[in-house]
């Protein structure tokens, strides 16, 4: 399992790379893997919506199962990768190359609710028993 150490990962398996006041964000690798075969990719959001933390940004579907993807910072919404409903097993070979949405973050108080990489990576074993 690829579990980059510059992310930070939430409970509901999305990732936030952060730089400055921008937030990137995806699903990860694990999450990627849980779901396999990634169809179907719908965007909840677009660019200047404002949203608060936990908003549902995105829907996947794959041959197994739907999933919401979610926002686990507040801020408004810069950018939303327009490639990926197109190519939506991207997700699947490259889930951290493949982001979903990148937000300008209005308070950087929620970063700490995140978990870094050793955390998560403890969080994903603990679930794979």
């Amino acid at each position: 399992m690829n579990i980059p150490t510059n992310l930070k990962f939430t409970k509901s398996d999305e990732w936030v790379l952060v730089e400055g006041n921008t937030a990137t964000i995806g699903i990860s690798d694990f999450a990627q893997n849980q779901l396999s075969d990634i169809v179907y990719v719908e965007y909840l959001v677009e660019p200047d919506d404002e949203i608060k933390t936990n908003t549902t940004i995105a829907t996947l579907e794959s041959v197994k199962a739907a999933a919401d993807v979610n926002c686990p910072l507040a801020g408004t919404v810069l950018e939303v990768n327009e490639t990926l409903p197109d190519a939506p097993e991207s997700i699947n070979t490259g889930p951290y190359d493949a982001w979903m949405v990148k937000i300008e973050l209005t308070d950087k108080a929620g970063l700490d609710a995140l978990m870094d990489a050793a955390a998560y990576e403890k969080y994903c074993q603990e679930r794979e028993h």
